[in-house]
């Protein structure tokens, strides 16, 4: 028997820094099989491996730092490598090829990758180390701040771009008075235009962040224990602050290389090769520690990936290189989206604008264009939706004039460009450079994440991504399931899931388990679970555990907000019907709190105006007189509307009102797919318009006609009428089947007018489904609507008994008694308006 040899040691690959771009190296190097044939070692300076800085701000949000982590669980172990946490490296000694640790330990290499990143700029002003002063970039940075702002009232950033904003945002979160300060001459320089910031910076203000542009900061001033009191500017303002942020830029962390004699760029940055190789050939850098053989250090994620995918292609012998990136970038700053691609600035010679701006909506809309037309790049602010189809375009002439992309309805435009429109060479996502000929061989959006990891960057891609995919037959209701709305009512009313996290662990997409789902999915579940409530054992209060997370901005406040952050109440006045009583209560109140008042023309009276810490005392004078909650928050039926019917008008032939307040009791707090209206006319002069309703009621000599699925607003659709000369037990009845059959089969934000139109076999299939029971669902949805009307209970009643409950109710959480001092109002007609000129004044609190 011949000897048993031992088999040669592998080489040692080893990797200094494990953040997004560290990450994207060692999946590059195990696709590429480099993890079999190299010992993989990873020193990490953070405490945790490798998380989602370009979403870091959602921490701010709820998201926890294992949600946000980039590293499954078992990824190093299933691939072998060894990975070394809050351990960075001190010092590389590249004769004996070791790095050597701040613990002292040493590791060496054979090849040698640095991902070391970048670090914060702080300006070298007196008093930047004051206690109060932080930066922006890690989970820890972020835990610190959270911690100190519960003792401050104002905060102060210094920078005006990506994170800055990102960071003001933050701070604007945690219920501080927030102020930018910029020293170029408009916010996001890097990004946009002279007009695009302009229209960023009135936006921003309006939501009531004070911005400073074109100064520059002096000095942080203290007071006699060395805590922050304010800034002093260059231009010799003084501003108040209790915190301040630094973000106005990132600088290369090239010390390791600069120690080690590596070459590094005259401002910063690892010179590297088109293979990210260093002057030392056994050592690489990628991602923002490096300059790229452009002459640039990319502090984006996207060049950071390619790079990473260059040296892994090197390391393994593959063909691959990195001489450039795209620095297009789609973001949603304090809720408004940004985005720029291509050549934003016409820096082309020769090159045009075409410009459309809108001051008062925020929106400015600029196209870079050759005079041949070619499309060279653009800013895009207020308004993103066309940023998926113009950057792939960015090089090409488009299919119309570029005027018709950017104007809106009625003036030319807007033109949609579908997925034809594109070339298949066309980059779709710039993260992961990857091609819509790519996509578009795939079959779903997972296969697509999985086979290119597309929609897995920055995340901006994913709507173009589904518009390229009609062929795959993927209807599911977003990202994380793969279920339509129907579908998932379905597994929620059979299983009886009564959890957000329970439906997206068992019924989620693979991918999307154990994440923290999306705007699309969270509402849309929650509102599945309330309208099931009652028949499934579920807590039938929106705002109650789990279910408070998944509601839409209104709900969370049971209330509208308007455009000045103030809210509207809206008790129920069941068919118009109120007493004196209640009216004069209704009157005190909106004189007492101060509110404005109108009578709508669905039968209530709206008061707009209320702070949100004023919600729960001007709630409670009116449930105390017997009003509840009129649901105009919530996708939820709003009013049935009646007009005075035979009890009164001469031409009545029943009793419209009766029969209104009848069905706006049974249905009051019933949430559905989008918002429900109905009304009853009392004769066919139809003065309560019942036929633009959702479902509408038409009194006749022998009784009611049902008109089902109108609506009003943008696109007005006359209701049909589903039967006729029906009792009030047969009027009910249908009434219950056709809403559980709305609410059970229409998908996510369809009005029962456009659910009706898609409805296969259209109104005659739904009379044979409600009426002639051909599926045999009709005692289950009778059965459904019996368990809604027994386990009502008014919302707002609920909150008042609560102290838990009502101490959401306050406009800033760190100073609960403190009003918003940004709520301002004028005087107009003899009540008062929203005064939308209002600005900050310096150390006001913002609202939350």
């Amino acid at each position: 028997m011949p000897p048993i040899l031992e088999a040669a040691a592998r080489p040692t690959l080893l990797l200094v820094g494990h953040g997004m771009v560290g990450q994207r190296f060692l999946e590059a190097l195990v696709e590429r099989g480099v993890a079999d044939s190299h010992q993989v070692v990873v020193l990490c300076e953070e405490p945790r491996a490798a998380y989602d800085r370009v979403h870091l701000t959602s921490y701010f949000e709820g998201t926890s730092a294992d949600e946000l982590s980039l590293t499954p669980a078992d990824f190093m172990e299933r691939h072998g490598i060894e990975l070394h946490l809050g351990e960075p490296g001190q010092s590389i000694d590249r004769a004996a090829k070791t790095v050597t640790t701040p613990a002292g330990r040493t590791f060496a290499y054979d090849i040698l990758v640095l991902a070391t990143g970048s670090y914060p700029f702080v300006p070298p002003v007196p008093g930047k180390d004051a206690e109060g002063c932080f930066v922006y970039r890690t989970i820890e940075d972020l835990e610190a701040i959270e911690t100190y702002a519960k003792d401050a009232a104002r905060g102060a950033v210094v920078g005006g771009g990506l994170l800055g904003l990102e960071a003001a945002g933050a701070l604007k979160g945690l219920g501080l008075s927030t102020q930018i300060v910029e020293f170029a001459p408009r916010l996001m320089p890097a990004q946009v235009d002279e007009g695009g910031g302009a229209a960023l910076l009135r936006t921003i203000e309006r939501m009531g962040l004070d911005v400073r542009t074109g100064a520059g900061t002096q000095e942080i001033v203290t007071d006699e224990a060395g805590r922050v009191t304010g800034m002093l500017l260059t231009d010799g303002t003084q501003l108040p602050t209790d915190l301040v942020v630094f973000s106005a830029g990132v600088r290369p962390r090239d010390q390791l290389a600069r120690e080690c004699g590596l070459e590094v760029g005259e401002r910063g940055g690892i010179k590297v090769g088109e293979e990210c190789r260093t002057s030392d050939d056994a050592v690489y850098a990628i991602g923002e520690c490096a300059q790229t053989v452009d002459g640039k250090v990319y502090g984006l994620v996207a060049p950071g990936y390619a790079m990473a995918e260059a040296a892994a292609d090197a390391i393994a012998g593959f063909p691959g290189s990195f001489t450039g990136a795209d620095m297009s970038t789609k973001l949603k700053l304090l809720g408004v989206d940004v985005a720029s691609f291509g050549d934003a600035h016409g820096a082309t010679e020769g090159c045009l604008d075409v410009v459309y701006a809108d001051s008062r909506s925020g929106t400015y809309k600029k196209l870079v264009v050759d005079p041949d037309g070619k499309l060279l790049g653009g800013v895009l602010v207020g308004d993103a939706d066309a940023y998926g189809m113009l950057r792939p375009l960015t090089g090409s002439v488009p299919p119309v004039s570029p005027e018709q992309l950017v104007l809106p309805a009625g003036a030319g435009g807007p033109v949609k460009l579908g997925p034809d429109a594109l070339p298949d060479e066309a980059i779709i996502c710039s993260c992961h450079n990857v091609t819509k000929g790519q996509i578009c061989a795939c079959g779903t959006l997972p296969e697509v994440k999985q086979c290119t990891k597309a929609g897995t960057g920055c995340g901006s891609c994913v709507k173009t991504i589904l518009q390229l995919l009609p062929q795959s037959g993927d209807k599911g209701l977003c990202g994380c399931f793969g279920h339509t709305r129907a579908e998932l009512y379905e597994i929620v009313r059979v299983k009886r899931i009564t959890s957000y996290a329970r439906l997206l662990d068992e019924h989620g997409r693979d991918e999307a388990r154990g994440s923290e789902g999306c705007e699309i999915c969270k509402p849309t579940v929650g509102s599945i679970i309330a309208s099931l409530a009652p028949a499934i054992g579920a807590d039938g209060y929106v705002l109650a555990g789990e279910q408070a997370a998944l509601q839409d901005t209104n709900d969370h406040f049971l209330a509208n907000m308007q455009r000045n952050g103030s809210y509207s109440i809206v008790p129920r006045i069941p068919g118009g019907e109120i007493t004196p009583e209640k009216l004069i209560v209704i009157g005190e109140v909106a004189r007492d709190y101060g509110l404005y008042t109108k009578i709508t023309g669905g039968q209530r009276i709206d008061l707009f105006g209320a702070r949100v810490d004023q919600l729960p005392g001007i709630w409670a004078r009116l449930v105390d007189a017997g009003f509840e909650s009129g649901h105009a928050y919530g996708k939820a039926l709003r009013t049935v509307k009646s007009c005075v019917g035979q009890t009164w008008c001469r031409y009545g032939v029943q009793d419209s009102v009766r029969m209104a307040i009848d069905l706006e009791l049974r249905y009051r707090g019933l949430r559905a797919p989008h918002k429900l209206k109905s009304a009853v006319s009392g004769c066919a002069r139809e003065c309560a318009e019942a036929q633009s309703k959702d479902f509408g009621v038409i009194a006749t000599a022998s009784g009611w006609n049902l008109y089902v699925g109108g609506n009003g607003g943008m696109t007005p659709r006359h209701a049909d009428l589903l039967a006729q000369d029906l009792s009030d037990t047969e009027l009910i009845r249908l009434i219950d089947r056709f809403l559980m059959f709305y609410i059970r089969t229409a998908d996510r934000l369809e009005r029962t007018a456009s659910w009706l139109e898609r409805l296969e076999g259209g109104l005659e299939h739904l009379r044979e489904v409600i009426v002639e029971d051909s599926l045999g669902l009709c005692d289950e949805l009778e059965s459904l609507m019996a368990a809604h009307v027994a386990g009502y209970s008014d919302e707002w009643a609920e909150t008042l008994q609560d102290p838990e409950r009502l101490a959401r109710f306050v406009s800033f959480v760190n100073a609960p008694g403190t009003p918003d001092p940004t709520v301002q109002f004028v005087a107009e007609r003899d009540q008062m308006k929203p005064d939308l000129q209002v600005l900050i004044p310096e150390g006001a609190l913002t609202a939350r």
